[in-house]
C-alpha cells in the first residue's frame, strides 16, 4: 500500500543551514512537499562539520545556490517566493532584515507565504547569541568537564519546527492567509528538561538513581541499564532472579555474575526491560 503524503503539491523554499532547520526540511519532504533548498555561494556549512549526515538530510531536495545580497539573487529568491507555500528560516531576524526577508516585507510581497522562523530565544531576545551547547548549559542538562552527547536542542527544535510548518500547512490547504509562527531553540530545550523541572529525574529522585529497578550496574564484563519501572516488571525481575528482597546493594553484586551480553540475553528470555551500554 502507497504511504500517504499529505503535503503533496506543496512547495517549501529553505534558507536554513547546518540544524536544526535541514532536519525539519527532509521531514517535510518525507511528507511529500517538494523541497528547494537555497544555499550562499559558501555552502552549507554543516557539510564540512558532519558530510555523512549533510548528505542524508539534503538527499530528494532540489539545491540553488544564491548570492542573496545581490540584485540577482534577490530577485531569483522573489520569484521562487511567489509560487511557495513554507519559507523556512533559521538565521537571525536582524541578518533577514538586512536581506528584506523580515516578516513584514514578507508578508507584504507574498501574502500566500507562510514562515517559520527558527531562532535562538524568544523576544525579547530573538538576535542573542547561543547555540546547542548554552541552550542546556543554563537548564542544567550538562555535567561537566563532559560535553553533551547529543544535540538537544537542534533535534527537538526541528521537530517543534516540522509541528508548525505542518500546521501552517493545512491552514494553506484550508484557504487561509500567510502566517508566521518563531520556533526558540532555547524553548525546545526547556521542553525537554521538564523532567528535571519537576524533579522525576534528579540525583535521588524516583528515576534518577533512587530505585534499584530502574538504575545502572557493571556486569563481569560491560554495564547494563535495568528499567523494571512498572510493578509487574519488578516483581518479575525479583522473582526470576530469586531474590528475598529487591535493593542495589544485591543488584549490584549479583550483575557481576554474569557479562552484559549473557544478562541480555536473560533478560530477553523472561521480558525484562534491560539492555547493554554503548559506551
Amino acid at each position: 500500500m502507497d504511504t500517504v503524503k499529505p503535503l503533496a503539491n506543496m512547495c517549501v523554499v529553505t534558507l536554513a543551514l547546518n540544524l536544526p532547520g535541514p532536519l525539519a526540511a527532509k521531514r517535510l519532504l518525507e511528507l511529500g512537499a517538494t523541497v528547494i533548498k537555497i544555499e550562499p555561494p559558501t555552502g552549507d556549512p554543516f557539510e564540512q562539520y558532519c558530510p555523512e549526515w549533510y548528505r542524508e538530510m539534503n538527499a530528494g531536495q532540489q539545491h540553488l545556490v544564491l548570492d542573496l545580497k545581490s540584485v540577482a539573487g534577490q530577485k531569483k529568491l522573489t520569484e521562487l517566493l511567489n509560487k511557495t507555500d513554507l519559507l523556512l528560516t533559521a538565521q537571525r531576524p536582524a541578518a533577514l532584515k538586512r536581506l528584506n526577508l523580515d516578516w513584514e516585507t514578507l508578508h507584504n510581497l507574498h501574502p500566500q507565504l507562510n514562515n517559520v522562523a527558527i531562532v535562538g530565544y524568544p523576544a525579547p531576545m530573538e538576535d542573542h547569541a547561543g547555540h546547542d551547547l548554552t541552550y542546556q548549559a543554563v537548564l542544567g542538562l550538562i555535567n561537566p568537564p563532559h560535553m553533551p552527547k547529543t544535540l538537544i536542542a537542534d533535534l527537538a527544535g526541528a521537530e517543534q519546527a516540522t509541528i508548525q510548518s505542518l500546521a501552517l500547512l493545512m491552514g494553506r490547504k484550508a484557504g487561509q492567509k500567510g502566517a508566521q509562527r518563531l520556533v526558540a531553540l532555547s524553548d525546545a530545550v526547556e521542553y525537554m528538561a521538564q523532567p528535571i523541572k519537576y524533579g522525576l529525574t534528579t540525583e535521588g529522585a524516583l528515576l534518577g538513581g533512587v530505585l534499584p529497578e530502574y538504575f545502572l550496574y557493571e556486569t563481569k564484563s560491560g554495564w547494563v541499564a535495568i528499567a523494571a519501572l512498572e510493578p509487574h516488571f519488578r516483581t518479575r525481575l525479583q522473582e526470576k532472579l530469586e531474590l528475598e528482597s529487591l535493593t542495589k546493594a544485591i543488584l549490584t553484586e549479583r550483575m557481576k555474575t554474569r557479562t552484559a551480553s549473557e544478562w541480555v540475553s536473560w533478560a530477553d528470555e523472561h521480558d525484562i526491560p534491560l539492555v547493554e551500554l554503548k559506551q
